[in-house]
């Protein structure tokens, strides 16, 4: 079964093309600028590779561009689009609808448009794609992975905040949680290498990126997460604050800023962003600091230290782990935050290896001494197989 799987942004389309089961990627692209007048689209396979840079309108638009590629003749990965057998989609929320992977119907379409206020920088855009998909290809099966459903098994002492009972009741105000599919998929391969079963491994899984969240994962079900109503919670991330006194934002309003000018303040203005002002990139700020730069190593200081925090909290919740999980941009290659955020934790077990640490760098392994009570893993994420493993799944049963 050929599988493409679809993660579409407000201006930007990524895909991965998978032959499943085997999971073997035949081609991956994208389309940036998507609604722009410079719009480019980029395609790898074995075939080689494709760049377009041609205006592209809309989403619709962007996918008849990936459906050129991928049956390109020279460097495409199939011959017709006939060859696709099902797409498989990434999207973020899915509330308390949602447990786990669906096939899309109608119904399901209404309740991810029904989380749009909820997540209103991802669902719609995510939304969009689906049915521009549905329109390129009728009747070829659809599948939604939704970033939530992994946290669905928080209990009600971890997802539910300390607010009037009926706001939740009414507005379903609670902690959700998000990343999912690459906690769920890192919990799994950190198992397997670990040598323990799925089902009774506790870990603490850290997925580190522009945008960032740590899960408590008690017998391979999560049971607490930083992030919570929406993205914006937990960790100090690339642009966004994590964790604040929620008193500020009425300071703030009362000295005269909008609802929108705190929105996009602690979504786009915030994190280290915000504490360096001079990057969200944590490889720049990095550089930074090294050359002496005294606000990009602070930022690089709060960041871990939140980390650190978190990891803290969470081996109280599990009572102890087998291992630490690193994954994300930041997780799988920055060795220099790795040691910001692990160094001195020798005393809740987790002892650091640098030497091991230095090394590992795009690839996975244990970066903690072979004398460590709990292990230090870095485990690359791959959300992309997981949803299309997901998507082989539903389609081969309801064949």
């Amino acid at each position: 079964m050929n599988v493409l799987v679809i993660n579409c942004g407000s201006s930007s389309i990524k895909y991965k093309f998978f032959a499943m089961p085997e999971g073997k990627v035949l081609a991956s692209g994208s389309v940036e600028k998507v609604g722009e007048s410079e719009s480019k689209s980029k395609q790898k396979s074995a075939a080689g590779e494709i760049v377009i840079e041609e205006p592209i309108s809309d989403h619709s638009a962007g996918l008849a561009v990936i459906r050129r590629m991928l049956t390109d003749p020279e460097k495409g990965a199939i011959r017709d689009v006939s060859e696709i057998d099902a797409c498989g989609h990434r999207v973020v929320h899915g509330a308390e609808r949602y447990s786990d992977s669906v096939l899309i119907d109608e119904g399901v379409l209404e309740g991810i448009r029904a989380c749009n206020d909820l997540a209103p920088l991802h669902n719609p855009p995510n939304l969009t794609g689906i049915r521009a998909a549905m329109e390129l290809s009728p009747g070829l099966p659809q599948v939604a992975c939704f970033d939530t459903a992994f946290h669905q098994t928080l209990p009600e002492k971890a997802f539910l905040y300390a607010l009037p009972h009926e706001i939740y009741e009414k507005y379903r105000v609670r902690r959700y949680g998000f990343h999912g599919t690459s906690h769920r998929y890192v919990a799994k391969q950190a198992a397997e290498m670990l040598g323990v079963a799925p089902e009774k491994a506790d870990l603490i899984t850290c997925h580190l990126g522009n945008g960032c969240s740590m899960a408590a994962i008690k017998g391979g079900h999560s049971v607490d997460t930083s992030m919570g109503l929406t993205p914006l919670e937990g960790l100090v991330m690339g642009t966004r604050s994590g964790d604040i006194d929620p008193a500020i934002i009425f300071y703030l309003a009362r000295k005269g800023f909008s609802v929108d000018d705190l929105d996009a303040m602690m979504n786009r203005k915030s994190g280290v962003l915000g504490l360096s002002e001079i990057s969200n990139d944590i490889r720049t700020l990095c550089e930074q600091a090294d050359g002496g730069n005294k606000k990009a190593d602070l930022a690089l200081d709060i960041f871990a230290y939140r980390v650190k925090k978190y990891i803290g909290s969470y081996l109280a919740v599990l009572n102890g782990c087998h291992a630490v999980v690193l994954t994300g941009g930041i997780g799988e290659n920055s060795t220099a935050m790795r040691e910001r955020i692990l160094s001195g934790l020798d005393q809740i077990g987790l002892q650091f290896d640098a030497e091991k640490n230095q090394a590992m760098v795009g690839c996975g392994g244990a970066i903690s001494k072979e004398s460590s009570p709990i292990k230090i893993l870095v485990v690359p994420t791959d959300e992309e197989v997981a949803i299309a493993r997901d998507t082989y799944k539903l389609v081969s049963k309801e064949a």
